[in-house]
């Protein structure tokens, strides 16, 4: 049985922290991986890493499938890293759970290469595409304290960490 759990709203310094690599699949990143998969489609978004939920460990999970009549495909990337890009580019408008209702275009590699050890204890490997490349990536830089919006220009950036400062304060999550 997988729960909620809260997800951080930026700033908060957990989310500028590089995270640490799982040594070895257990019953707790088993729990992780549920409950953010749970707390991830509840959001609803494409994905969540687990800085985002205050768990500074190299997990994240994503469903970039996007077709509400099309059947899930939850992953689950432990240890994930990019052992290919593609010099062709993609921007797409991307937004963050840990940023609400905050959008902006970020271009990055279109296709993307990832390994990573799967909850079954194996190495995986898959490129990945389009939204999927987007999100892959996109979850990869939480992994390593980086927000989409560090992709901006510093007064974009300043303007929707105000408005962040100004939501928390607003909901009494400072």
């Amino acid at each position: 049985m997988s729960s909620l759990r809260p997800i951080l709203i930026h700033p908060d310094p957990r989310l500028k922290k590089v995270c640490e690599p799982v040594a070895r699949i257990t019953p707790e990143i088993e729990t992780l991986a549920a409950d953010m998969l749970a707390t991830m489609y509840d959001a609803p978004g494409v994905g969540l890493a687990a800085p985002q939920v205050g768990v500074l460990s190299r997990v994240f999970v994503m469903d970039a499938t996007r077709d509400p009549e099309a059947e899930r495909r939850p992953l689950v990337l432990v240890n994930p890293e990019v052992t290919w890009e593609s010099e062709e580019l993609n921007t797409y408008e991307e937004g963050c759970l840990s940023i609400p209702d905050q959008y902006a275009d970020v271009t990055r590699p279109k296709q993307v290469r990832l390994r990573w050890l799967g909850l079954d204890g194996k190495t995986h490997e898959e490129e990945f595409d389009g939204l999927w490349a987007t999100c892959a990536q996109h979850e990869l830089d939480h992994l390593n304290g980086v927000l989409f919006i560090d992709h901006l220009s510093a007064i974009k950036r300043q303007m929707i960490t105000r408005r962040m400062v100004k939501l928390k304060r607003e909901k009494g999550r400072a």
